[in-house]
Formats: structure tokens, sequence, C-alpha cells
């Protein structure tokens, strides 16, 4: 079984959606992780989105990717959420690991009322679904 960990820049919206969907649809492949270049505060926008969904990850901590290293140590893959410039500033690792990087947009940065925030989180809560789920039901070297 292999390790991933889904790094975005605060470890509060995509990162923490790309967990739960490979905990969802890819768990006798995957042990699933996720973390921050900068840990910050769970979105609630996004809570309610996973929710809607039937999963829910409003206890689920932020973490930083220092913290992941020093609990679990390194993963197998890599996988950054963020922008590419985001995904650059994420930390070396000492042993040799897969990186991929699917960069979506941040829920944390939309504007407008919550309702046009959720809205548009359901979007992007919707592609990191079928990225996860395509990733977990085929060849997990694949982009």
């Amino acid at each position: 079984m292999k390790t991933i960990l889904f790094v975005c820049i605060h470890n509060s919206a995509r990162s923490q959606m790309a967990e739960a969907f490979t905990r969802a649809y890819g768990s006798e492949r995957f042990i699933a992780f996720s973390a921050g270049i900068e840990p910050g505060k769970l979105n609630p926008i996004v809570v309610q989105a996973m929710a809607e969904k039937g999963i829910d990850i409003s206890g689920q901590p932020c973490r930083s990717v220092e913290q992941h290293l020093a609990e679990q140590g390194a993963p197998d893959i890599v996988v950054t959420v963020c922008d590419e410039a985001s995904a650059e500033r994420c930390p070396a690792f000492n042993v040799p690991v897969q990186r991929l990087h699917w960069g979506f947009a941040d829920p944390s940065a939309l504007a407008g009322s919550d309702a046009e925030k959720l809205a548009r989180t359901r979007v992007i809560r919707d592609e990191i679904s079928a990225r996860i789920q395509a990733f977990c039901t085929g060849d997990f070297r694949a982009e």
C-alpha cells in the first residue's frame, strides 16, 4: 500500500478534500494524508460542501508538511494541489518520492456571498473528486 500526501498552502480546503476523497475511493490502495506549507484553519464552506457528499471533514486537523514528516515520515507520493508557484515552495524530502502536481482553484480565494462561494466550491470539489476517483481506479503513476 502506498502513502500519499496532498499538499496545498494552508491545508484548509483542496488538500483536505483530496485526502478525504482518496480515503473514500482508494483506501485499499492508498493511505492518504494532507498537509499545508503554512497550515491554517479549515474552510467552513469546504466542510459544508463535503458534508453534502456525505463526507465529514470537520474534525480534520490542519497540519504543516513538517508536522506530517515528523509524525508519519516521508510519503511515497506527494501531490501538490495548489497553483504552480506555490507548489514550488513545497519542501524537499530526504528520500525519493514521486511528485505530481494537480492545480485546482482555491476556495479560500473566492469572492461573493456565502451562497456564491458554496456554488463555486462545489465545482472545485467535484473536479477534485473526479481526479481522485480516476487516480484511485487507474494506474497511480499516471497523471
